[in-house]
């Protein structure tokens, strides 16, 4: 009697065991979906971000270079032109980040780092353990009592 009932327990522990396992895949697979989508939207808006920069400083951009050149020509003096070129080069690269390649390049120069260089993206002491996270939480905790009284 005792025997089919111990094995009829493990049957169900190991059926249950199965399912938190198959629960814990599925939350797993959620958060990196969701993590995904979150770092989807942020690139998302800074490339927004840098097309609408880029209207505003391709105004500028030719508004000062017209004026510029018109000062150069009317007073003959070619120097007034010299600020073209580092506001050409913000321009260039406003540009290539909004409409260009620039993401893809970062994105093989950050595989590159990834695959040879693994090394510098070390953390500081590191990465985090529930035990380190724990004694901060707790020397926090004690601190915070302390200055309570």
């Amino acid at each position: 009697m005792g025997f089919l009932l111990s094995k009829s327990m493990d049957a169900s522990l190991q059926k249950q065991q199965e399912f938190m396992l198959h629960n814990a895949r599925l939350q797993m697979e959620r958060q990196i979906m969701m993590q995904n989508q979150m770092r989807e939207r942020q690139m998302a808006m800074q490339i927004a971000w840098s097309r609408e920069f880029l209207k505003y400083f391709g105004t500028f951009f030719s508004v000062a270079s017209l004026g510029l050149c018109v000062g150069a020509i009317k007073r003959r003096k070619p120097g007034l032109l010299g600020p073209i070129v580092p506001l050409g080069f913000i321009f260039a690269y406003q540009l290539d980040m909004a409409y260009g390649t620039f993401v893809h390049r970062m994105r093989e120069e950050a595989e590159s780092i990834m695959s040879s260089e693994g090394d510098r993206l070390d953390l500081p002491l590191g990465i985090p353990t529930f035990d380190s996270i724990e004694k901060a939480r707790r020397a926090k905790n004690t601190l915070t009592s302390f200055l309570e009284k």
